[in-house]
């Protein structure tokens, strides 16, 4: 005969919180984390709206937390490790922006002779300004030359590639990028000239 264990010999978060700290045991971790493991994987989809992305940030909080758990007196570990899950999925997205930021700077110039824009090299804030008008004119095209062009120059996808995310045509995605390219160029004229006014 078979009894199951009360709910007293099953050892609350906070017992084995003291036990992971006094004997630093990265199976007691384990187990703890277990418990929370799809709270933890269902705040990182909701930040993160990635489920690649979110199993990664699944391990990499385990990781962080066999330091961090040493560290810090944790009276409520459900809560505690809520608001370490949202603080590094928040830094990832701070992280991929600045990332995202820092490409699209990068490519810039190549972006821009290719879209025949002149960006005016007159300090950081025209560059914003610049950059905000390129996205604004991204933002506005139509869905298909959008995806393309987002694609072409701010993933650095080349045609082939584009082919199999999209299941455009090649012919297809020629003609949005070389649409798009036109549109935006148009659009980007345009508000540098409204600026200027």
């Amino acid at each position: 005969m078979f009894f199951k264990p009360s709910k007293s010999d099953i050892p609350t978060d906070a017992e084995l919180v003291k036990t992971y700290q006094d004997k630093g045991d990265i199976v007691i971790l384990g187990k703890l984390y277990h418990r929370y493991t799809a709270l933890v994987f269902g705040v990182c989809m909701k930040y993160l709206r990635n489920e690649e992305e979110s199993k990664d940030a699944v391990m990499q909080i385990f990781e962080k937390l066999v330091d961090s758990l040493k560290k810090h007196e944790v009276a409520n570990f459900k809560s505690w490790l809520h608001v370490m899950t949202k603080n590094h999925c928040l830094m990832q997205l701070r992280a991929k922006k600045k990332m995202q930021f820092e490409g699209l700077e990068e490519n810039n110039s190549k972006t821009n002779m290719e879209l025949g824009v002149q960006l005016h090299p007159t300090g950081e804030d025209k560059l914003e300004d610049d950059l905000q008008a390129m996205e604004k004119a991204i933002e506005e095209l139509p869905e298909e030359q959008k995806k393309c062009i987002k694609l072409f120059y701010l993933e650095q996808k080349c045609y082939r590639e584009i082919v199999e995310l999209t299941d455009y045509e090649l012919k297809k995605v020629k003609s949005y990028i070389q649409n798009g390219k036109r549109k935006i160029k148009i659009l980007m004229e345009a508000s540098i000239n409204e600026s200027n006014e």
